[in-house]
């Protein structure tokens, strides 16, 4: 039996982010303030390698000798310390140990490395009375369970002996009971109705009892989640409860069942649901010639629609797609790989449909998340974990895999604590002739793509469906997917391989209900062989495969003929693919496993959905007397200001929105936060189509509209108000409001059979039909989720707007006040007495907007919200600055009142808006740095920290310093600046490991200056795929004049390190051959930016030049003192320019640069760091906004020695970074202010071309 071997690593005291993190939190939340010491310490247990092996990767991937201590076998504990061990549940995705297994595989050349990890808790200072709170909080028994600490004897997994699949016997024969007794029994979703429509159907048709199988597929298929079953439910009678607002309400139903007439016929006899009253409107203005745009198509992956996109080569025809996503129920549970798979799942979506995901937004719904630990319902996670956790999973899922989020926001309201709201939006984008929309037919065959299948989410789709009561969350672990960005990358690459796509003739992704629903929806007619299925680990039985959630998985329909080819494109993507299913003209879905056949239901059957439901409604009219659009000001301005800046719905959430990455892929057109401060939030999300190899002025434009406030005293005003709300700020942003479509998300609480609570949903989307109806605008897509209870607590009523739009981005306009001596103008929007809005007026306003600012004649624009005019006015100024006065003739009411929708516009002069109606000056823009109103007066600084506070405990923004001490560096010594070999053409080789997520970027780079580009993809599947791919790069470095290593996560940045799986490939003895040859024979250059940056300095060839064996002395980039991933702004000084790859910039240059690591703290012995300085090898430092090298935070984002940014080696030819130089260019980041462009990777190119 081989061995298995232990070791240990811990972070030494100075690095200790994690366990400085864990102790800060143990003694402020559980109040264990006798903590003396904690230690985190990560357990390894290998097992398939030898003791060289072994010694050879301690220090290159399970530590670093320049931050870790290392302990084999044995951990001492410290006299009087307690101590327990976390270890993820057996079949949960554990990334660590994945990463570790193929750092060790890249060293053998070999697989059948295996390696299990666990993380030691070990904390001194308490008695062992206190640890099982302890474990409480940090053991999540949803993915996680106590580790024993002892070594075991082998890491094999058990042999599991797979049961066949049992029938149920019995079941046709069944009575009433026996059937109720299943359901409870069996835990299914479906009602005793669906069971008993079952039972007739495999009595009367089929003549057999159902296996178990078949119940569970039915039960997915069936499901709320996937089926819709509350909103296909029929609806009998609409009563409305009497008062003068009735009758509204009754002209809006009316006016309904008139659309459905336009659309169905007169004699329609189709019944009224929730659905067609969702749908209807995009029915009837298609009818009408108002969507003319829109893809019609009987395989749905996401909202499309038609765009034409303007580029360097000309006018193209793509497709522009969207989606809106939650996992409520998996975030609540478990809020990392719950809210990680609700991005995973709404990117497959539209990258099913074959386009290219390139920009999400997320919006979030949560409980206080200040809220005291013991004041924590019981079965519960407080707010503050789920908050904290569910923002770490899906950032790191969207960083990881390489997607802007161009816009975040979490809405606080304490009906969330029933469910959290977990949302993701995404856009994506492919040229229409790479889209083929078939219809499958018989002989077809189905290829499975991507990940693996484990018993991850199995009963997700169920689960969702279900209400959440205590002791679901005590059983529901399967319920929740793990997610695999670096596998979901993978497939966005080979979707993106126009010839592949052009093969695939439907395709379906991997989410809820897994194979069943997945393969069994593309076609009527299907053989699926769940045998080959490709398993994460043995023991996985017939219905766990059929029904498996396992992410990172598409389906994909081709001709048989072109299976050969579809294979090998994507084993070239380093994707493992199996064919598991067969057109057939059958109309019937059949599962084959081992040998049985374990499905075999008629099409016909499973689309009926179960058993018709039946429901009556019951309407009650909002309370007017207590309408929440009119608050009471404070006594004075001062006391006003802080009072609506402070609280949770206005509070800025930069310390949320920075953990996300809002630059990679290059086409950000608003950042999230701009004006020389950065200070200046967005409303909505701007990027550019992602044309390869050359460039576009078309955009997309997204922006989302709700309010807890007044959905919860009225849905239908809530509705009709986040519609309006979302137009408006598309308008402020630029956009074009005709050609808007939305996308609604409604979650509700569970209806039951109560006529009330049905009158919600109803009245929200009677007011969003209203909404459309009047705009002539229609939504084309959407998700419902209406299981938001726990016990008797309930979410607010939700429906939230999502509106999306192609543009041009020369008419984006950005959000912050741009010069002392304007006038600000406010758009207003007049209602009637039941606050509906005048739609005729409303229409003529939204016009008027948009032409002042398609003409130029607007500044800025930002709309009203639920802080009024005070949150509008202060966020516009505090970008740039700019001081306002506002109007005297304003009341101090006048500047709280709740105007969602109105508009705020920056024009030169009064007379701009002359003859406009419903417009009001409010305020004119000085040079005072202040917000003032009738002689009071508040400072732009003092404001922003009100406005700061609120959540500077939960998402903090900041980090203290660990030292003040810092040198600036002042080389103006020019090195050489050309090669003595002249070449034409320059060639740059850029490999992409499992991880990179820049390579796209950083290729448009290298080209635009004038360089030829090959992308080498390293494939480590199998031994093979790992030999010809050093084959490929080593004849590719050979062939280069420049190596550039781009930024990402390599393997995720597991083993606990970032870069850690680039160097292991490029320390193949062949690989540092040809990179020696490159550097020290060719004069050749390689530059690394971000993971790229920290692979050259784990490989030693930053800063002396050469692959070497590291020790402790040399520099390292750790983890940021803040404790998390951080994505923003920063500004660097050019300290050297003693390198080629300087040849552009003078010393003392100033830019700004996008940076998004976790990862970025360079730290070395301070002799190191003064020998750096000294030898002019520190090229780039971070600096304050007076230009001055600092260790504050947040200008020296992650505590950087000395603030430095970038470092050469000493002959000035390596250069590593970790500022994103490459993501910049023209029509890019429009509301940052500075120079962003250091032009890198031109100096690059002209030393080698001698010009």
């Amino acid at each position: 039996m081989a061995k298995v071997y232990r070791v240990y690593v811990e972070k030494r005291k100075e690095n200790a982010v994690e366990a400085d993190s864990i102790r800060h939190d143990l003694m402020t939340r559980l109040g264990l303030t006798d903590i003396s010491n904690l230690t985190v310490v990560n357990r390894y247990d290998l097992q398939g390698i030898t003791e060289e092996v072994l010694e050879e990767g301690i220090p290159t991937i399970l530590s670093e000798p320049m931050v870790d201590e290392v302990y084999r076998e044995e951990f001492a504990l410290p006299e009087g310390a307690v101590s327990f061990a976390i270890e993820y549940l057996p079949g949960q995705y554990d990334a660590r140990a994945d990463a570790c297994e193929q750092c060790f595989q890249l060293l053998t050349g070999e697989k059948g490395v295996k390696v299990k990890c666990a993380k030691l808790i070990v904390i001194e200072g308490i008695s062992s009375d206190e640890l099982p709170a302890i474990k409480h909080y940090l053991i999540n028994p949803v993915d996680s369970r106590e580790a024993s600490l002892e070594k075991p004897a082998d890491l094999n997994d058990a042999v599991v002996e797979i049961k066949k699949v049992p029938v149920i016997e019995g079941f046709i024969g069944f009575t009433d009971e026996e059937v109720e007794a299943l359901l409870e029994k069996m835990s299914l979703a479906m009602n005793f109705d669906d069971l008993k429509v079952t039972q007739n159907y495999f009595r009367d048709v089929e003549k057999r009892d159902p296996t178990e199988t078949e119940i569970r597929v039915l039960d997915t298929y069936w499901s709320d989640h996937c089926r819709h079953t509350t909103f296909a439910t029929v609806i009998t009678d609409i009563d409305i409860a009497s008062g003068a607002f009735k009758e509204i309400l009754e002209k809006d139903v009316e006016k309904y069942k008139a659309s459905r007439r336009v659309v169905y016929g007169v004699d329609t006899k189709r019944p009224l649901t929730l659905m067609d009253l969702a749908t209807i409107s995009m029915k009837e203005l298609r009818k009408r010639g108002y969507l003319d745009d829109m893809e019609v198509s009987e395989e749905i992956n996401a909202c499309s629609v038609r765009l034409k996109v303007h580029t360097t080569d000309g006018d193209e025809d793509w497709l522009l797609m969207f989606k809106n996503e939650t996992h409520n129920h998996p975030t609540e549970i478990e809020p990392f790989g719950g809210a990680a798979t609700c991005l995973g799942g709404a990117i497959r979506d539209p990258l099913s449909g074959r386009a290219y995901v390139y920009q999400s937004m997320r919006i979030t719904g949560a409980g206080d998340p200040r809220q005291k630990l013991e004041d924590t319902l019981p079965g519960k996670l407080p707010q503050r974990k789920i908050c904290e956790e569910a923002a770490h999973g899906f950032s790191s899922y969207g960083n990881q895999i390489g997607l802007t989020t161009g816009f975040v926001h979490e809405v606080y309201d304490q009906g969330y604590v029933a469910k959290r709201m977990e949302l993701g939006a995404v856009v994506a984008a492919a040229p229409e002739e790479q889209v083929k929309r078939l219809i499958p037919e018989n002989g077809q065959i189905v290829l499975l793509i991507g990940g693996r299948t484990g018993r991850d989410g199995i009963g997700g789709a169920t689960g969702s469906s279900k209400k959440h009561e205590l002791k679901t969350t005590e059983t529901a672990g399967a319920e929740v997917q793990k997610g695999n960005p670096v596998e979901e990358r993978k497939i966005q690459r080979l979707f993106r391989n126009k010839e592949f796509s052009k093969k695939i003739v439907r395709c379906n992704d991997f989410g809820a209900g897994g194979v069943s629903v997945a393969v069994g929806e593309l076609a009527p007619g299907l053989d699926i062989n769940l045998d080959a299925v490709l398993k994460k680990y043995e023991g996985l039985n017939g219905t766990e495969l059929a029904i498996s959630e396992s992410q990172e998985r598409m389906a994909i329909v081709i001709n048989e003929c072109d299976k050969d080819f579809c294979i090998q494109a994507a084993h070239d993507e380093n994707l493992e693919v199996v064919q598991v299913a067969t057109v057939t003209d059958k109309n019937r879905l059949t599962m084959k496993y081992m040998g049985d056949t374990i499905v075999d239901i008629s099409r016909d059957f499973l689309d009926e959905a179960g058993a018709k439901r039946y429901q009556d409604i019951h309407v009650e009219l909002p309370d007017f007397d207590n309408a929440p659009f009119n608050p009471e000001a404070k006594e004075n301005f001062t006391e006003t200001t802080k009072e609506v800046l402070s609280r949770l719905s206005t509070a800025s959430q930069k310390g949320l929105v920075e953990r996300f990455d809002s630059s990679i892929g290059n086409g950000t057109v608003l950042s999230p936060f701009g004006g020389k401060t950065y200070r200046t939030e967005t409303e909505g999300m701007a990027a550019l189509i992602p044309v390869l190899g050359k460039e576009t002025t078309t955009c997309s434009l997204m922006s989302y509209g709700y309010s807890p406030l007044i959905s919860e005293w009225s849905p239908y005003h809530g509705a009709i108000n986040a519609v309006v709300e979302s137009v408006a700020k598309i308008i402020a942003m630029g956009g074009t409001w005709h050609t808007i479509r939305f996308s609604f998300q409604e979650f509700f609480e569970k209806l039951l059979n109560d006529p009330k609570r049905w009158g919600k949903p109803f009245t929200a989307l009677l007011g969003a039909y209203r909404a459309q109806e009047e705009l002539l605008l229609p939504s084309i897509g959407g998700k419902d989720s209406m299981s938001g209870s726990f016990e008797d607590l309930d979410v607010p009523p939700t429906l939230v707007s999502f509106a999306i739009t192609g543009g041009d981005v020369h008419k984006v306009i950005t959000p912050e006040l741009k010069e002392a001596g304007h006038v600000l103008v406010e758009f207003m929007l007049p209602k009637d007495e039941f606050h509906v809005f005048d739609f005729e007026a409303l229409r003529k306003q939204f016009d008027a907007v948009e032409a002042l600012i398609q003409s130029g004649k607007a500044y800025s624009a930002y709309t009203v919200k639920d802080g009024g005019l005070v949150e509008a006015v202060y966020k516009m100024a505090f970008g740039n600055e700019i001081g306002v006065a506002f109007d005297d003739a304003l009341t101090l009411n006048d500047l709280v009142e709740k105007n969602f929708g109105h508009i705020i516009v920056e024009v030169d002069n009064a007379e701009v808006v002359v003859g406009y109606e419903n417009v009001r000056i409010i305020a004119s823009t000085n040079e005072e740095k202040a917000v003032s109103y009738k002689g009071e007066k508040v400072t732009l600084d003092d404001a922003y920290e009100m406005n700061s506070a609120p959540l500077e405990s939960v998402y903090p923004t900041t980090a203290k310093a660990p030292t003040t001490e810092v040198r600036t560096g002042d080389c103006n010594e020019r090195g050489k600046m050309f090669a003595s070999k002249k070449y034409d053409e320059v060639n740059v080789v850029i490999p992409v490991f499992p991880g990179t997520n820049c390579e796209f970027d950083s290729k448009r780079a290298f080209e635009k200056a004038g360089a030829k580009v090959q992308l080498v993809l390293i494939r480590n599947k199998t031994e093979e795929d790992i030999k010809k791919s050093v084959d490929e790069l080593e004849e590719a470095i050979h062939n280069a004049q420049i190596m550039m290593l781009p930024g990402g996560f390599s393997a995720g940045d597991e083993p606990e390190g970032s870069g850690k799986f680039i160097a292991t490939v490029l320390r193949n003895p062949r690989l540092k051959a040809a990179i020696d040859d490159l550097l020290d024979n060719r004069e050749g250059l390689m530059i690394g930016i971000c993971n790229g940056f920290q692979a050259l300095v784990k490989l030693g060839l930053l800063p002396h030049g050469h692959i070497k064996d590291m020790d402790k002395d040399d520099p390292t980039l750790t983890f940021n003192t803040i404790g998390r991933h951080l994505s923003q702004m920063v500004t660097t000084r050019v300290s050297s320019v003693k390198s080629p790859w300087l040849a552009n910039v003078e010393l003392g240059d100033e830019h700004i640069i996008p940076i998004s690591h976790g990862e970025g703290r360079f730290v070395a012995p301070k002799e190191v760091l003064d020998q750096l300085i000294d030898n002019g090898q520190v090229a780039f430092q971070y600096v304050d906004p007076d230009g001055n090298v600092t260790m504050e935070s947040p200008y020296n984002p992650n505590g950087s020695m000395y603030g430095i940014e970038g470092i050469v080696s000493e002959d000035g030819r390596v250069l590593g970074k970790m500022g994103h130089s490459e993501r910049q260019g023209e029509n890019r980041d429009l509301n940052i202010y500075g120079e962003m462009d250091q032009k890198l990777f031109e100096a690059g190119v002209k030393y080698f071309k001698g010009e």
